[in-house]
Formats: structure tokens, sequence, C-alpha cells
């Protein structure tokens, strides 16, 4: 008999911690085969550690008290309060008993009780997940591909060189911990110029971004997630022209994350992005000796930073599909299945 529970994973036993790594790796091993897998080293922390003004809960499926599958849903903040973002997986041999549905359905009640107006979940494209979210109302709102670095294949005295392509009127710098707080407004300001929708209730600024900066980087190392970050600065002004950010998450240490590139516009046109991107590397590639890959997404269309990655050695991997849906069109689609 399947029985769903909310999990707190904070003050879960660690046997029940193993459990679930076992099942997320046997879920990944079956659907996106290759991708490395997942350790034990500050799971707990990664699985319940949250930015300040957002929530977490989370749901287990077990068959006979063994665990089965899971649901992890975040109640977002800032300038997302409308919508729930949820993990979702199970374990491959009990698929298609209506176990997902349940998790699912269980983690909709729970964001409709807390005001959700829309349900969020990334899945890679190809993947059994596809049809299933399709099938509770899911639609695919923003595409993006990954492209994976190995770094034993990489002609480190190119990226050295690339590393030196920098414009006059710039220089380039390395925070392994993230940027300091002197160059905090102005890495806001350029962190900016990729929002568009202003915040309910709260007047959009650079302050309010710094805000959400520190609060990203204080949650990124309570989830036992390593930031890296590279800036080029403007030296005449000694402003932000660009910034690129890399983790390592200590429960996959030997594949590191690449989030933002960014470039500010009037500083276009100067090969800052490859040249922030080349520095990153050659850091990363002395901190973190273990790690094998990198990993990096761009949407699908966005030549320039392709090229850029091709560049570096980068090679298109997969797409991830953004799927979003009304909470009630979820809710509703369990009624009705």
């Amino acid at each position: 008999m399947v029985r769903i529970r909310e999990w707190a994973p904070a003050t879960a036993s660690d046997a029940e911690i193993d459990a679930w790594l076992r099942v997320y790796n046997a879920a990944i091993a079956a659907d996106v085969p290759g991708e490395p897998p997942w350790r034990r080293d500050r799971l707990r922390d990664y699985l319940s550690a949250t930015m300040p003004n957002e929530r977490r809960a989370a749901w287990l499926a077990e068959d006979h008290g063994e665990l089965i599958g899971y649901v992890g849903e975040n109640l977002l903040g800032y300038d997302m309060t409308g919508t729930a973002v949820i993990e979702l997986f199970t374990e491959p041999s009990h698929r298609r008993r209506g176990v997902g549905g349940e998790l699912l359905a269980a983690a909709a009640r729970h964001a409709a009780a807390h005001d959700r107006e829309l349900i969020s979940t990334e899945i890679v494209e190809g993947t059994p997940t596809v049809d299933f979210y399709a099938a509770h109302g899911f639609r695919p709102t923003v595409v993006e591909e990954s492209s994976l670095l190995s770094l034993s294949t990489v002609d480190w005295d190119a990226v050295t060189e690339k590393s030196g392509r920098i414009g006059a009127g710039y220089h380039i710098e390395h925070f392994p911990d993230g940027p300091p707080e002197t160059l905090l407004a102005s890495y806001a300001d350029a962190k900016l110029i990729t929002r568009h929708t202003p915040v309910a209730d709260v007047e959009w600024h650079a302050g309010f971004e710094a805000d959400r900066i520190r609060d990203s980087l204080r949650t990124l190392r309570a989830r036992g997630l390593r930031p890296y970050v590279t800036v080029a600065i403007h030296t005449a002004s000694g402003e932000v022209a660009g910034l690129t950010e890399l983790v390592v998450p200590a429960h996959r240490p030997d594949r590191a994350d690449q989030y933002d590139t960014i470039v500010v516009p009037e500083h276009r046109g100067y090969g800052l992005g490859l040249t922030m991107k080349a520095r990153l590397l050659l850091a990363l590639r002395t901190a973190e000796r273990q790690v094998a890959t990198v990993q990096t997404w761009q949407p699908v269309g966005d030549e320039q930073m392709l090229r850029v990655n091709a560049e570096l050695g980068f090679r298109p991997h997969r797409r991830w599909y953004d799927y979003e849906a009304p909470v009630s069109a979820v809710i509703e689609s369990r009624r009705t299945a």
C-alpha cells in the first residue's frame, strides 16, 4: 500500500536521507544516463536550506515502509511570490502506478493553501517526465540548451591565452566566495539588466537586488554550494562591466554548474564574456581539482553565447524546459484522473 507523508529533511534520520539518495540516483540513471551520481556530502543541507523569504515543503511516497518517490516544493519570494517550484521523482520500478500523480497532488494542494497561482518545474527533453507533466496540464514556457565541458579535453594553453584578451580600459577580478561588499551595488546594477518584471509592492532598484544577492550567497553556502565569481571592471569608473558565476556542489563535486554570464550593454563588443569565462575556468582548475565537467545553460537561439562556449570547448548537451501550470488546473487534473 502506497502512503504519502510530509517530510522534513532537516530533522530526518540518516537512513531516510540515504534512502532519498538511493531513489534519486536510480531515477537519474534511468532518465538521463551519464549524469554523475550524487553523494551524501551536505545533502541534508541542500534539501533543507532556503532563502529567507521562501519556504520549502516535501513529501515522500512509501510502499510498505520503503521510499519509492519524493516531491519537494519551494514557495518562491521576491518577484515570484505567486509561484511554487517543484522537483518530483519516483523509483523506476514503481512507475506507472499513480505514485507521481499522488505526490504532485500533495504539492498542488499545499501550493493552493499558500495562495500560489502557478506551479513550475524543470524537465529534460526526451525523458518520461515530459508526458507526465503534459497530462497534468503543464506547458513549456522557457527552453534552454545546456552545454558541457570536459576539463580533460581542454586546451589549457589556449584558455590561458583567451583569459588575457582584455580590451584597453578593462581588467578582470576573480572572487572565490562571491563579489565583495565594495562591488555589490555595481554587481547588482549589472544583474538588473536581466530583470524585467517589477516586484509587487516593492520598488525595483539596485539596493533591493543587492539584498537578494546577499541572501542568495548565504543560501548557496548553507546548501553546500561553493560560489565562484569572475567580473570585468571598467577601470575608469570602477563599475562592473560584466560577470560570470559558477558553483561547485558538495553533493556532486565532480561537476560544476555555471550560472549567469552577463555583459552590461554599453560594454559589449570587447570580448568580455569570453575573457571572463576563460579566467573563471583557470581559477576553477586550481581551486577544485576534482571537477571533471562544467555545465552551463543558455536560451535556445543565443548564438553569441553558444559561440563563446564553443570557443572554450563546450559542446551542446541537452535541452531543458521550464514547464508551468495553474495550480487549479493541476488539482482539477487529479480529480478527473
